[in-house]
């Protein structure tokens, strides 16, 4: 059924709660009208027959015969009321069972009274009002059976047709019409409770189905549910963002043939669970997981961006970051400052030999160092969430460089700015991206001993992704410092943290964004490219 509602139900009259579904209710009176048209088919056909019984001399076989023909007339002129649900569903019913109650009530008159058994017969017009209209309902239709069958034992005995002790009969059969009405009623009352609680439970279940719809809609992982034959069963929106060619998809083929022999691979060797898919801009990885489901074997596959996933990865290393420097800066700081402190009180010393002197300037310049190198990871493990900002580079850039000619006292012609013809903005922390952009030009500024002090700042597009390169004529790196020239702590210089380019390469990656190292045309490329899904349309 359909969800309930208060025009999807007849009420009874008399009873305030009970209903019955609308097409539930027609269908039921429906069944009624073919058993009322069979009874009154059967009451004719037998007197045409003459397979009445001879106690039918006995009523009044006139009565018997017009009763009949009226009775069956009268349900045949029903019969488009009802199968074509013209007027009330509600008066329809009560018309019928009226209509049963006055001519069975005249039929058994004339059969030859109560002794009859045609009394009986009122017993499924009383059941049905139960049924139909509702339980209290019945009862008013007991009530008026029990009268007409004592109206008639009344009229009987006054006429002499019938003897006295048939009364306690008649009572008899009123009795069991009332019986009949409380069965109706208390069927009725929980048939009421059962579609209620149908009722209820069908809402909460669409309900949560809405919620799970919402969830699984609005998740940040795009999700495959398909069966064991790769036919795809459910997915949601988040899939065609992530995907190449967000079409309509049936099977796992349809989205990439790699996804599909990786999943056909983990049900032969469910250990291998995860797998990560090139993409035309991007990558993403996929998780299977099995479901069983109403005993069907399904299965689930989470899919994810690698952006997204090393994003949440990088701030879970920042929490750990967090607690370790916590711990540095009460366990290690402190000492330090005492060092510091009682070397600078000893370089201060009369009759201090110059072999001391220099000892007091070794300790206060590795004492700078460390402390330089807890400053830094402090930075690092402070660093508050990405707060993105539209940026256009065209005006941004002149502005990091004009910064950083002050800052070093560098002349103006030692960076190069170069912008194409396009206005290209990003969607970035600006904080986050000039600490990035002031790591790499320092390190040019301190690493760079060729004749050619230049550093270039080139804004350009790969792939749609826009990316800023910071190009100096240093000497190439080896490739063992190549490999490992974002790991904390690496550095090539004596004078250094480490954590320069590292903390460079998490702040990328906390904005979306990727830093890579190249040496192309004798020169030192550092790239920062931005994920061009986050990035606004190109101004021209």
């Amino acid at each position: 059924m359909s969800t309930v509602n208060a025009d999807s139900f007849y009420p009874c009259p008399f009873s305030k709660n009970y209903g019955i579904p609308v097409q539930q209710a027609w269908l039921l009176l429906k069944i009624f009208f073919s058993y009322r048209l069979i009874i009154a088919a059967l009451f004719v056909v037998f007197f045409i027959n003459d397979l009445v019984p001879a106690e039918l001399n006995t009523g009044d076989k006139q009565l018997y015969f017009i009763s009949s023909l009226v009775y069956l007339g009268i349900i045949g002129i029903s019969l488009p009321f009802i199968f074509r649900q013209w007027g009330g569903y509600t008066r329809q019913a009560q018309i019928a069972i009226f209509t049963d109650i006055i001519f069975i009530t005249l039929l058994m008159h004339g059969y030859g009274g109560v002794t009859s058994g045609i009394g009986i017969l009122l017993v499924i017009p009383i059941a049905a009002g139960g049924m139909l209209i509702g339980g209290r309902c019945a009862i008013l239709f007991a009530a008026l059976a029990s009268l007409a069958v004592l109206a008639e034992q009344l009229y009987a005995m006054l006429n002499d047709s019938e003897p006295s002790s048939t009364l306690s009969y008649s009572g008899m059969l009123g009795a069991s019409y009332f019986a009949i009405a409380l069965l109706s009623f208390i069927m009725a009352k929980r048939t009421e409770q059962s579609e209620q609680l149908a009722n209820e439970r069908q809402q909460t279940i669409s309900k949560l189905e809405e919620i799970n719809q919402h969830i699984i809609q609005h998740l940040q992982q795009g999700i495959i549910i398909c069966d064991q034959h790769q036919h795809i069963q459910l997915k949601n929106e988040k899939l065609n963002q992530l995907l190449d060619k967000p079409g309509n998809v049936y099977t796992l083929t349809d989205i990439t043939p790699i996804l599909q022999q990786h999943f056909q691979a983990w049900l032969e060797n469910p250990a291998q669970d995860f797998v990560i898919i090139p993409q035309k801009n991007n990558e993403i990885q996929a998780r299977f997981v099995p479901l069983t489901i109403n005993q069907e074997s399904l299965y689930m596959i989470m899919i994810e961006d690698i952006a997204l996933y090393n994003q949440r990865l990088q701030q879970s290393k920042l929490a750990s970051l967090g607690r370790l420097t916590a711990s540095i800066a009460h366990e290690v700081r402190n000492p330090l400052g005492a060092i510091s402190h009682a070397a600078q009180l000893l370089s201060e010393a009369d009759n201090l030999s110059e072999k001391d002197k220099r000892l007091t300037e070794i300790i206060h310049k590795q004492s700078y160092r460390v402390n330089e190198i807890i400053e830094s990871i402090l930075l690092l493990s402070r660093r508050s969430a990405s707060k993105k900002e539209l940026i256009t580079l065209n005006q941004w850039l002149p502005d990091f460089v004009s910064s950083m000619v002050a800052e070093h006292g560098v002349d103006a012609e030692t960076f190069n700015i170069i912008m194409p013809d396009e206005n290209i903005s990003i969607l970035t922390d600006p904080g986050h991206l000039r600490q990035i952009l002031h790591n790499l030009c320092s390190n040019a500024l301190k690493h760079n001993h060729s004749q050619d002090k230049t550093i270039t700042l080139q804004v350009s597009r790969e792939k749609d992704c826009p990316c800023i390169h910071v190009i100096d004529s240093g000497e190439k790196l080896d490739e063992d410092t190549c490999q490992h020239l974002f790991e904390p702590f690496f550095t090539t210089s004596s004078q250094g943290t480490g954590l320069g380019l590292y903390i460079s390469r998490e702040l990328a990656e906390l904005n979306r964004a990727k830093l890579s190292y190249a040496y192309k045309n004798h020169k030192n490329y550092f790239t920062l490219c931005f994920d061009s899904s986050l990035q606004p349309l190109t101004e021209s």
